[in-house]
């Protein structure tokens, strides 16, 4: 069987997010599922109600989840995070499927976020076909 994924992902700082989408797009192919829907959202704290509306498909599987929230002069991106965070792992529970948490963040810089775009992304994808594969 192969897996149908949907993805999402935030066009905020997208030098990274689209490098990471490329990432777990190519990922995906080599695990042997398939990415049938991909939704592009502002920013991190929008990729909830992205992925309810893709969590509501029931072709749709399980969801990979690709942003980063990075550290501003604030503690916004910590709320963000941590926000976004908790709401994700409550839809996977109540939809029963998987939803993986490849947003990179809070507290770090561009650059350190530059060098976590494949590390996320692979576990991002890896993350959600793993738990279907499990039952």
């Amino acid at each position: 069987m192969t897996e149908k994924l949907g993805m999402v992902v935030s066009v905020f700082n997208y030098e990274i997010t689209g490098e990471m989408s490329k990432k777990a797009q190519e990922r995906a192919k080599e695990a042997g599922a398939k990415i049938v829907k991909i939704i592009e959202v502002p920013g991190s704290f929008e990729i909830p109600l992205a992925v309810k509306k893709l969590l509501d498909d029931e072709n749709i599987d399980g969801v990979i989840t690709l942003g980063t929230i990075i550290k501003g002069g604030t503690d916004h991106d910590t709320v963000v995070a941590h926000s976004v965070a908790r709401k994700l792992l409550d839809l996977s529970c109540q939809y029963g499927k998987p939803v993986s948490l490849g947003i990179s963040g809070p507290n770090i810089t561009w650059q350190q976020s530059e060098k976590r775009i494949e590390e996320y992304a692979i576990r991002a994808v890896d993350s959600v076909v793993k738990m279907l594969r499990s039952n």
